[in-house]
């Protein structure tokens, strides 16, 4: 297997959500790593990862994660693991765009329950 370089001109990209953009960075059965920002005011559903943990770490701005009814507010430079199972969605509730790594594991890949 050849190593290969990878950033955000050459990785897999997708929009989510209210116009927020994704980098994959990595991307297998045991491991995903995300590049991903979300313009001002913009939030994703509430939802839970039956097996895989995620890691959140903000490059760039603020996030508001809302995990089990509990409002947390994460800082640029700072990070939070949420456990497999726990009800949660990111929000970026400020002015500025926000840019963070979402790191998976395992993938979420079909692992993912939509709370209405």
């Amino acid at each position: 297997m050849t190593e290969k370089i990878i950033d955000r001109q050459t990785a897999e990209h997708y929009l989510w959500g209210e116009n927020c953009n994704s980098w994959v960075l990595a991307d297998t059965i045991g491991l995903s790593v995300k590049q991903e920002n979300m313009p001002s005011r913009t939030k994703e559903k509430l939802h839970f990862h039956t097996n895989a943990q995620q890691f959140f770490f903000i490059l760039k701005g603020s996030a508001t994660f809302y995990i089990d009814d509990n409002k947390i507010i994460v800082v640029e430079q700072k990070g939070i693991l949420i456990h497999p199972k726990t009800e949660h969605y990111i929000a970026n509730e400020t002015d500025e765009q926000l840019d963070f790594l979402v790191i998976s594991q395992p993938t979420t890949n079909n692992d993912r329950t939509i709370i209405e």
